[in-house]
């Protein structure tokens, strides 16, 4: 097999064990089980030790809990508990860019959601510090599992290694990041339940638009969530001629396995790879609520199409913020 073989066959078992952990012990919003999984496969470079994942895991465990400190401030004081996170955000970010550490995507993600959920229910903070730590975990163990009965060349492992930026270069993405993820995560403090994926949505652009130019901001941010959604009715369309675990499972393995094909290079598209791993996890963004939803007894279709009609408009968002901000840092240096 080849490095880019391995590479789509790890994300798609890991993705599968993830599904069936999250939806069989019934964890809190098991969609962020097994979308926190497949940010760790997606992730390039060496993968993490075992013990190192683990600890890591419970320290990003108790980091997150943490979030629940946010919750009162964002409660009596509003504009302060705001403007603090995006001081977390931009930090997060920042460090992101300087190459600091594989979870920046995760804490990002954590960052944004757990002062919404603590904001509709304090308990649900715990709870999903547990889900996120999980799908870390399962991420973790699958890639260090695999890495072991199927090694890559060292080589191989380092020539994928990020670079840093520069530090003006790691200030400005930072900021636009930044600008991209708090008008949805203000908006999502009024109505937390339904916000809430869009809040993970709008994080995972966040950190898409650091790697993306200007000028194709609108094809590889809208485009993938338009994948995504597509990848999501696939999905919901096959589970629903049997619907079981086990076909959630194989469904889902399946979407990796073709996503995961054009993202390590095993299938060649004209997209890059940060395209269809946002696709992936666009596609179990809508999934997973598409789920809950029928087993509630609410609407699928309209909540589905509520949501892809969100996550497009917050998508042709960042891509907007993208180009102002990119034409306004062009005018500026033209004018030095």
């Amino acid at each position: 097999m080849t490095r880019g073989d391995k590479a789509s066959l790890r994300l798609a078992l890991g993705l599968g064990l993830a599904t069936f952990v999250a939806y069989g012990l019934a964890l809190q919003a098991p969609f962020v089980v097994c979308v926190m999984a497949v940010l760790v496969l997606c992730k390039p470079g060496p993968p993490m030790p075992l013990i190192k994942g683990a600890i890591v895991a419970l320290v990003f465990a108790a980091l997150v809990a943490a979030g629940v400190l946010m919750v009162p401030l964002l409660e009596h004081y509003a504009v302060a508990g705001v403007l603090l996170t995006a001081v977390v955000l931009y930090t997060v970010f920042h460090a992101g860019q300087k190459g600091s550490g594989a979870l920046v995507t995760p804490l990002v993600l954590s960052f944004a959601m757990i002062p919404v959920a603590g904001v509709a229910e304090q308990a649900l903070v715990p709870l999903l510090s547990v889900t996120l730590a999980a799908g870390l975990v399962v991420g973790t163990l699958v890639n260090a599992l695999f890495s072991a009965l199927f090694p890559d060349p060292p080589q191989a492992a380092q020539s994928v290694a990020p670079r840093a930026a520069s530090d003006t270069t790691a200030a400005w993405i930072a900021l636009r990041g930044t600008i991209i993820v708090m008008p949805v995560f203000v908006l999502a403090l009024t109505n937390p339940s339904f916000y809430l994926a869009a809040v993970m949505k709008t994080a995972m652009l966040g950190q898409q638009a650091g790697e993306t130019h200007a000028g194709a901001a609108g094809r590889e941010l809208v485009g993938s969530t338009l994948m995504g959604a597509f990848i999501a009715m696939l999905a919901w369309l096959g589970l629903s001629l049997w619907p079981s675990l086990w076909m959630l499972v194989l469904w889902l393995m399946a979407a990796a396995l073709w996503a995961g094909s054009a993202m390590f290079g095993v299938r060649r598209t004209r997209f890059r790879p940060s395209f269809w791993s946002n696709a992936l996890v666009t596609a179990l963004i809508l999934l997973g609520p598409a789920i809950e939803d029928s087993a509630s007894g609410k609407s699928v279709i309209e909540g589905a199409v509520m949501r892809t009609g969100l996550f497009v408009g917050v998508a042709f968002y960042a891509t907007a913020t993208v180009w102002v901000l990119e034409r306004w840092r062009t005018v500026r240096e033209l004018a030095k």
